[in-house]
């Protein structure tokens, strides 16, 4: 498993203390994985945001990273990863909706391998930018409709959305491995709802067994790309 990714020097805002006043804040929340709070204690979130944004990097709120998205919140990055992991032993993840890249890194931290789709180009040839500063060589990025998956190198152990469709995706569930875990959001009208989906090993038409875990909001799950 990668080791996790080792903290750049920062000053002020991006200094030692104010990380470590994020990690207590996620631990009063509930957050109980010491392996993913000690990834997010260490990973440099400042290097995922706007220059401009840097001195908000590690508070506990999503932030605008351009075309109309965000990058997570620590706490639901924490949380989502958390619920992925808790599942079951993962070796390799497909992600669905790459952002920033601060996700994928989180992952790529965790798990042997990461997969991870991004439909607007400028967002993923950034995120590809800062992944290789931090030398993560476990990760490959692709430019497309994540709504699809990633057929050519299915089956994955786990899944993970970070955007909300409607309804469960058939086409991802389809790439899940037997015993694999998705974690995502789901549009359930007036609300989202984040949701853990583990495939059954056994049967010819193997189902899957639904857990609800909290309400969330996302942007809305989108096919096509945007060049």
């Amino acid at each position: 498993m990668p080791a996790p990714v080792a903290a750049e020097a920062g000053r002020g805002m991006t200094s030692v203390r104010t990380r470590e006043r994020l990690v207590q804040r996620l631990l009063a929340t509930g957050l109980r994985d010491d392996a993913v709070i000690e990834v997010l204690r260490q990973l440099p979130r400042h290097l995922f945001v706007e220059e401009a944004l840097a001195s908000r990097a590690y508070e506990d709120s999503s932030l605008p990273i351009g075309w109309g998205q965000t990058i997570s919140q620590p706490y639901m990055v924490a949380r989502m990863t958390q619920a992925l992991l808790e599942a079951g032993p993962i070796q390799t993840v497909l992600e669905v909706g790459t952002g920033s890249g601060y996700q994928t890194a989180v992952l790529a931290a965790l798990v042997r391998r990461v997969y991870s789709v991004e439909r607007i180009s400028s967002l993923q040839a950034r995120a590809e930018q800062r992944l290789r500063t931090l030398k993560l060589r476990n990760v490959r990025l692709r430019h497309g409709d994540g709504s699809t998956g990633w057929p050519e190198y299915a089956p994955f152990d786990g899944i993970l959305v970070t955007a909300a469709p409607s309804g469960i995706p058939r086409r991802l569930a389809e790439q899940l491995a037997p015993g694999g875990c998705m974690v995502l959001p789901i549009d359930c009208g007036r609300d989202q709802m984040l949701v853990r989906l583990v495939k059954k090993r056994q049967g010819r038409y193997p189902g899957f067994r639904h857990e609800v875990l909290e309400p969330v909001t996302f942007v809305p799950l989108l096919g096509g790309v945007v060049q």
